[in-house]
């Protein structure tokens, strides 16, 4: 009889008691989950996490001592060793902190109104490797703040960089993964097995030096290859 896969650890990081106490209510009653820790504040999250070893850290943006940027660069900056994944939680109306945290090493962002069902798969999509970034809001987000990166990281891949560097069928899939679809629906657009677009993707990540796949959609948007909102 082959074992049960093991529950998804998860850490939950935010400074206001009720919206902890609502997560790990919700996730706990997931049989696949299993809520392993709390925290109030980016430094006991920080602290929590490297005790805790979570693989998921459901993080706030917004809080005291130290906020969820820097407590994510820490837990998952290009430094860190055996970065947990970091799903951020915030308001639509904080974009630029948003786009911060993804840059300091966060996995994807859900908006603080998700509904119970969409903050579970957001663990469980996180967990599997994948980028969570709402297609809703990704052209918005992205899109807007992309151009701030120009200047500042121009030794980066440009966008014939990018194109040279990447089969067509393979910038069709970075393409597909800007738009924030997932794995199966990338199969589903392209007529492709699942295992399929992985393979893809684990290439296009190699091929491009990027970590994952918010680092594929930033540099999507960032050399032109997506546009921004008008």
């Amino acid at each position: 009889m082959r074992d049960a896969p093991s529950p998804i650890r998860v850490l939950v990081c935010d400074d206001q008691a009720l919206v902890r106490t609502g997560y790990v209510t919700i996730f706990s009653a997931q049989p696949d989950i299993e809520v392993v820790g709390e925290a109030e504040n980016g430094h006991e999250a920080v602290q929590a996490a490297r005790r805790l070893r979570p693989d998921v850290v459901v993080m706030d943006i917004r809080m005291p001592l130290l906020d969820g940027i820097q407590a994510t660069l820490r837990l998952a900056g290009p430094d860190a060793e055996d970065p947990p994944r970091v799903l951020v939680v915030t308001t639509f109306n904080v974009d630029s902190y948003v786009y911060d945290a993804l840059r300091a090493g966060a996995s994807g962002f859900l908006l603080k109104d998700a509904p119970p069902a969409e903050l579970v798969n957001g663990i469980r999509t996180v967990a599997r490797g994948e980028a969570l970034l709402a297609p809703a809001v990704t052209r918005h987000l992205i899109g807007h703040f992309a151009e701030h990166l120009r200047p500042a990281e121009s030794s980066r891949p440009g966008r014939e960089d990018v194109v040279r560097a990447l089969t067509p069928r393979e910038l069709e899939v970075l393409l597909q993964i800007a738009e924030g679809l997932s794995n199966t629906e990338i199969a589903a657009e392209l007529f492709i097995t699942p295992e399929t677009v992985k393979t893809y993707v684990s290439r296009i990540l190699s091929k491009l030096g990027l970590r994952d796949r918010v680092q594929v959609v930033v540099l999507a948007y960032r050399v032109g290859l997506v546009p921004g909102t008008p």
